[in-house]
């Protein structure tokens, strides 16, 4: 599932899979009848074997075949969600195993940053869960902004709009901070550890940050938490 230079240009979008390869299966079961036209959202499987497709965990065969194969009978299951357009496209919203219980409802932090996300001037989100006294967990949303307005609060508003709109007003954060930089290791992989430590404000002992890519965006996010 890659894009192909000069002929999948869509930014965002990881491109088509590879003949009978890919599938997202919303429910578990076969895409026929999905609504013609429509854009499919569920979780990404995969229903055809593909070279170096694990077979076995080491040692413990039964979790291997529980995480990955069970889930989703007759497909293996990446862990991941996705959307697939009307082209066949598919575009990848992230884990669907990292979930905040908020008021009771499972809502998933992928969910939410693919929301956040689809505001126009946001760049990148993370979005974490942290102790809630009446909610459970709360969210909290580190967002990095091309152009913020003098009005932050304003921009706010725009953004708790945008994620009502998409996914509804239970999965609005509770609380949004504005960053200029997220805090990865050098694969580009976000540090959520460190990013949920300052949401529930144990800012005090955030552990091994040598391996950041720029560890002095830890110390601007603990400055400006909200």
């Amino acid at each position: 599932m890659t894009p192909i230079r000069k002929i999948q240009e869509k930014t965002t979008i990881a491109g088509k899979s590879l003949p009978d390869a890919g599938q997202v299966s919303p429910f578990g079961g076969d895409l026929e009848g999905a609504t013609e036209g429509a854009i499919i959202k569920g979780n990404l499987c995969l229903k055809a074997p593909w070279p170096g497709i694990l077979r076995t965990t080491w040692g413990d065969h039964e979790r291997c075949r529980t995480n990955y194969f069970a889930t989703y009978p007759g497909l293996y299951f990446t862990g991941d969600g996705a959307l697939k357009d009307t082209e066949g496209n598919y575009r990848i919203t992230g884990r669907v195993d990292d979930v905040l219980n908020v008021s009771g409802h499972r809502i998933g932090t992928a969910e939410v940053e693919n929301a956040i996300n689809m505001h126009a001037g946001v760049v990148e989100s993370a979005v974490v869960g942290y102790p809630h006294d009446i909610k459970g967990q709360g969210i909290y949303a580190f967002v990095i902004y091309s152009h913020l307005h003098s009005d932050s609060e304003l921009t706010r508003q725009d953004i708790l709009q945008t994620v009502s709109r998409v996914i509804g007003a239970i999965a609005k954060p509770d609380k949004i901070q504005f960053v200029s930089g997220l805090p990865k290791t050098r694969s580009g992989k976000i540090m959520r550890r460190i990013l949920r430590k300052i949401a529930e404000g144990e800012t005090e002992n955030l552990g091994d940050t040598t391996t950041l890519l720029d560890p002095g965006v830890v110390e601007e996010i603990k400055e400006g938490k909200v």
